[in-house]
């Protein structure tokens, strides 16, 4: 069974809104967009090169899509798994694109999604992505998440974790604390949240 992997940027306080440009997205009259920028370094970029370079396809939703769909295809030098890689669009809108390989999911989401992760085939890591995010979240479809965890607050934005989150425990597999603050860390199951006392 295929894995779904959420890869995100994240604030001290949650926020994965526009973490690259000014103008990605200002939906909710989100001020910060490209809020990563100054916290950029080699074991930060080494982390995410590496994370890149494995095997994988990508589920997004509509907006990062149509983000990445004109950057990446002149940008393969960078990051050439993102061109071959399938491409699995959330949108009620889209059908098709010239960036392929490329799915488009519309209707009944999570029982498309929980469909393609019996498939065979590499893992589906998902990037920004927020309010499909908040659809895989509440139908419990995400296997672990790769956080980069940067020291800023910024008051308010979309959230990875938002209404409709659903108790589950996870385990650290893996972190690294950059030169510039940022944490990196991997969570994986760990199966259902455990009561005890202290």
């Amino acid at each position: 069974m295929r894995k779904i992997i959420v890869l995100e940027h994240l604030s001290l306080d949650g926020i994965i809104q526009a973490p690259g440009g000014p103008e990605e997205d200002t939906s909710g009259g989100f001020a910060y967009g490209g809020w990563i920028g100054s916290y950029s370094d080699a074991v930060l970029g080494a982390a995410l090169r590496k994370r890149m370079n494995m095997p994988f396809d990508l589920l997004l939703g509509r907006t990062t899509f149509e983000i990445w769909e004109p950057y990446w295809p002149q940008h393969a030098d960078v990051w050439p798994g993102v061109n071959t890689a399938t491409k699995y669009v959330a949108s009620n809108t889209r059908t098709s694109s010239q960036w392929q390989p490329s799915l488009f999911l519309n209707g009944d989401i999570a029982t498309q999604v929980a469909e393609i992760k019996q498939q065979p085939g590499p893992d589906l890591n998902v990037w920004g992505s927020g309010n499909l995010l908040q659809t895989l979240i509440k139908h419990d479809l995400i296997d672990g998440f790769w956080l980069m965890i940067y020291p800023i607050t910024l008051g308010g934005g979309k959230r990875l974790f938002a209404d409709g989150t659903i108790p589950a425990a996870f385990q650290v597999t893996e972190s690294q604390i950059c030169p510039s603050g940022v944490i990196v860390v991997n969570y994986e199951r760990a199966g259902a949240v455990l009561k005890g006392e202290i």
